[in-house]
């Protein structure tokens, strides 16, 4: 990993000497959401809200052959959702710095088993479950590195530098596996040294998909260094695409705690996404038992989405 560090600060330093773009691409997108939510077991309050985003993307090649990319998401309920500069080099990859709304490796591949809309651990149950064991460092102001190593395979590597919320710098590391007709694999591993008592984190991934049908399997693993707040997820995602613009899917999610205070974490969803033009239309009905471990915490959810893309 201390070449790939190598390899990305030269990028970052040749970048940041280069002169002045020749030219630049500006372009903007936007969307706007509705949703309709609710849960059983607890008072949830209005089940309607909104979300909409208007994100923005100037681009411009440098003297050197780089380019350069710098991306701001604009949230309507929290300001800059998502800010962050790119530099791709071409042959050494591309280099990004994202200042908020990111996460390293482990994050970003927190759950990728396929689903036409949420996660079977993300309906929005009562309570506060757990979630994927992905154990992933802080969000903001981080390092990411995307490099293909030949076709079919990219790596991709994480970087959070230390800091006051933090002890120590996080790295984590994954491959990208596409070289099979129909077939993804994902691995990753890393640590997470946001606090005194770090965590190993790790994951992998499988899912193949034949025409409408795509199945993935997954597990992530979270290792602390000492207690008893170790996790080991697994999910399993069946998604099947009944025309261009209908598709359906079944999730699974379990969390096993090493704590033997804690049950597992069990959860189902069914989820539907429809398509017409700039307009989505997409739900989801989960089930979970033994919400964040506790024993007596079962929970149903479901949720609504109407999303309107320009």
């Amino acid at each position: 990993m201390n070449n790939l560090k190598k390899v990305g600060l030269t990028a970052l330093g040749t970048a940041l000497v280069a002169s002045s773009a020749q030219a630049a691409d500006f372009s903007m997108s936007a969307t706007s959401q509705i949703t309709l939510a609710g849960a059983d077991n607890g008072v949830k309050g209005n089940g309607w809200s909104m979300s909409d985003s208007i994100s923005f993307s100037a681009s411009g090649e440098m003297d050197n052959g780089f380019t350069v990319t710098h991306s701001i998401e604009l949230d309507g309920g929290a300001g800059v959702g998502f800010n962050a500069i790119a530099i791709d080099t071409g042959d050494m990859g591309k280099l990004t710095f994202v200042g908020g709304s990111s996460t390293s490796v482990i994050g970003a591949w927190d759950d990728l088993t396929p689903t036409a809309n949420e996660e079977a651990q993300g309906v929005g149950y009562m309570g506060t479950p757990a979630g994927a064991a992905n154990g992933s460092a802080i969000t903001h102001n981080i390092f990411v590195y995307d490099y293909t190593v030949m076709d079919g395979l990219a790596l991709k590597a994480g970087y959070v530098p230390s800091g006051t919320a933090n002890v120590d710098g996080s790295l984590d590391y994954g491959i990208h596996y596409t070289g099979i007709e129909g077939l993804d694999v994902y691995a990753a591993m890393g640590e997470n040294n946001d606090a005194a008592n770090a965590a190993d984190v790790s994951m992998m991934m499988v899912k193949y998909t034949a025409g409408a049908l795509s199945v993935g399997y997954q597990v992530n693993e979270t290792d602390f260094g000492t207690g008893t707040a170790d996790e080991d997820f697994t999910a399993l995602g069946v998604s099947y695409a009944v025309s261009d613009d209908l598709s359906v899917s079944l999730n699974t999610s379990t969390i096993d705690f090493e704590s033997t205070t804690l049950d597992d974490q069990e959860a189902t969803a069914v989820s539907f996404s429809h398509t017409s033009g700039g307009m989505t239309i997409s739900g989801s009905y989960g089930s979970m038992n033994n919400v964040a471990g506790a024993t007596t915490a079962d929970n149903s959810a479901y949720e609504v989405n109407f999303k309107f893309a320009f």
